[in-house]
């Protein structure tokens, strides 16, 4: 049964990550925005969680990870990768003369639309949880 609520509750662990992870991009293009020849880069987030999730395979998996034991006591430690998410350079719609590519308006768009979706998939999470415990106490 820990493996089936391990399954249901892995799509929300890998979109959780990626929002994290998609959040760091739009942050760095943000203060990279009077950098001169910064280009702003950004994640398509639609497919590499289709990818995570094992919609198919566009950018190389690096293989799962798991460490050799040396001595009874040591915990046995595996690592899975997801594959990094391939970071895109976004097309500028009006580029600086310095060669920078952040236009602030799309990213500070783009970052407060990903914390919404962000803040949504907790909440979506911890209700899945409520009734997850709801359904065992029961």
């Amino acid at each position: 049964m820990i493996d089936r609520i391990g399954k249901d509750l892995e799509f929300y662990q890998k979109a959780l990550a990626l929002r994290q992870q998609r959040q760091e991009v739009l942050a760095t293009n943000i203060a990279n925005a009077d950098t001169p020849n910064y280009k702003a880069r950004d994640i398509d987030f639609s497919a590499t969680l289709r990818e995570a999730i094992g919609g198919g395979s566009s950018v190389p998996r690096l293989p799962d990870t798991s460490l050799t034991l040396t001595a009874s006591r040591h915990i046995p430690a595996r690592a899975h990768t997801t594959g990094p998410a391939q970071e895109l350079y976004r097309v500028p719609l009006q580029p600086s003369l310095d060669g920078n590519t952040v236009d602030m308006n799309v990213e500070r768009t783009e970052f407060a639309e990903n914390t919404a979706k962000y803040q949504t998939d907790l909440q979506v999470l911890n209700a899945r949880i409520k009734s997850l415990l709801t359904a065992m106490q029961q």
